[in-house]
């Protein structure tokens, strides 16, 4: 048997959500249209089928009786966020596709990019495509594979990039994901021939790559998007070409390759100069993008905090929470003895980590948001809301926050598959993708998270728990995304009773 057998896929046909309409009217919103720009109400949003037909300021749309309405007043309406790093579990998490795919769009992520489930190329496909004809609960799913799912071989041959490739764009992915180990000849011949064929190309450049290809490297061959940090921090270095090692370092012990990573930002030149600079300009220049995914690494700079997460207890299935415990067998357990010192080297890492991704940002250069949950106490769904808060936190303004989660992720995919823009804002024309909350997430993204946030309500004198998203909209159709969070907690609670 398949062990990716073991995995089940989402329900087919599990009809949840109303629509595409023929026509529906969200009427007297506020809209944050995903370019920057500012908040803007009342606004009614005329859509026809699965696509946004117009927009009417001061909300006075005319509208004829079959016309379905959803009265938005008081509301925000943002487009359907991106997450463009987003695994749909994996075998040893134990974790069903339903079960992430609910967390994303209760969470308002209407459109993934998936680097690679590790449950095989048929499984994410099957996923790509019942999501595509909207038969089962789901994201708009973008699929990269890895040299794995085509060649067994422990390292892919240079000569074997065009067969790789060429498979892949039979199959139906739209892209590739570059991660350990790669010859760089083939490096520069997959990511050549996939340009060739609209496929996209992301990288993670592993300490087992980078001696060889730093990220500038990679974007000088034509490299779309670099994953994380890795790469980015080596194409600083001025006194030195290899991370300094310690001697007893042993990249499969995890330990030692996350605990040492947090040393690796302070061996960098220095933020703003001159190799510092010239890098960052190339790599604007080249329009390279940038998918920080600061989330993922968030527990090494504060592990207490990851362990003990409010939503975790509702929302973390236990064979995924059975996961991120401590234990050498799996990716990203590694916390075995982190010290304080550990903290601190993480904390120093992410400052000057963030004040790259900010300033590149300033510069004009494409950061998207990425979340990778799954891993390290991550989540689905909710750590994509976190990745919104530590780009606040690396400096971006909220609005420009958001516009890295919708029209900046709509792009880069655009981009890379040679395809129209088609999601990602609130424009005419455009997929009604769409994300409708209560609070203003401008002023306090916690209001996004699925289990909400505390606030003081002024005429109580008492603190309500508010916030959580109300409506995720794609292809058209309308999903109560609270109603999608308690099949989810349902899915957890009865995990925990068999």
């Amino acid at each position: 048997m398949n062990k990716t057998e073991n995995i089940p896929h989402s329900p087919y046909n599990n009809k949840q959500g109303e629509g595409p309409f023929e026509k529906l009217i969200l009427k007297g919103g506020t809209i944050i249209d995903g370019t920057g720009g500012p908040p803007e109400g009342p606004v009614d949003i005329i859509i026809e089928n699965n696509r946004i037909k117009d927009l009417i300021i001061d909300g006075n749309a005319e509208y004829e009786k079959n016309t379905q309405i959803i009265d938005v007043s008081g509301k925000y309406i943002m487009p359907g966020f991106v997450d463009t790093h987003a695994h749909i579990g994996g075998i040893n998490q134990g974790v069903p596709a339903e079960y992430v795919h609910k967390l994303w769009l209760a969470h308002g992520v209407t459109t993934i990019r998936e680097p690679g489930s590790f449950n095989g190329a048929d499984w994410t496909l099957y996923e790509k495509e019942k999501s595509e004809k909207n038969e089962i609960v789901a994201p708009r799913i973008y699929a990269y594979t890895f040299e794995k799912e085509f060649d067994s071989s422990e390292i892919l041959a240079p000569e074997k990039a065009k067969d790789f490739v060429e498979w892949a764009k039979n199959k139906g992915f739209d892209g590739f994901k570059i991660i350990n180990r790669w010859n760089p000849e083939t490096v520069k011949n997959v990511i050549a021939e996939a340009n060739k064929r609209d496929l996209g190309t992301m990288a993670h450049l592993s300490q087992t790559t980078v001696s060889r290809i730093n990220t500038l490297k990679a974007a000088e061959m034509g490299l779309g998007s670099m994953e994380h940090w890795y790469g980015l921090p080596e194409s600083l270095f001025t006194n030195q070409v290899i991370q300094n090692y310690p001697f007893e370092y042993n990249y499969a012990n995890e330990y030692n390759r996350f605990s040492q990573s947090g040393k690796i930002w302070e061996q960098a030149a220095a933020p703003f100069s001159d190799h510092w600079n010239r890098v960052m300009n190339e790599l604007i220049e080249l329009d390279f993008t940038i998918t920080p995914t600061f989330t993922i690494y968030e527990a090494t700079r504060d592990i207490g905090r990851a362990q003990n997460l409010e939503y975790h207890k509702n929302y973390t299935l236990p064979s995924l929470w059975d996961y991120y415990t401590p234990n050498p067998e799996n990716h990203g357990s590694f916390f075995f003895d982190w010290t304080t010192q550990n903290e601190i080297d993480w904390k120093n890492n992410y400052r000057l980590w963030m004040a790259f991704i900010n300033e590149f940002k300033n510069r004009g250069g494409r950061v998207t948001t990425g979340s990778d949950s799954g891993f390290i106490y991550n989540t689905y769904g909710f750590e994509y809301i976190r990745e919104l808060e530590l780009l606040q936190e690396a400096g971006f303004h909220p609005l420009e926050v958001i516009r890295s989660a919708t029209m900046l992720g709509a792009e880069l995919l655009s981009k890379e598959n040679n395809q129209p823009m088609e999601f990602g804002l609130i424009e005419t024309n455009m997929l009604a993708d769409l994300v409708v909350v209560d609070e203003n997430p401008i002023h306090n993204f916690k209001t996004l998270y699925g289990n909400g946030t505390m606030q003081l309500n002024k005429q109580t004198n008492t603190l309500d728990q508010v916030g959580g998203i109300n409506y995720t909209i794609k292809d058209g159709i309308v999903y109560d995304a609270k109603e999608l969070l308690k099949d989810v907690e349902k899915m957890v609670y009865n995990e925990k009773n068999i």
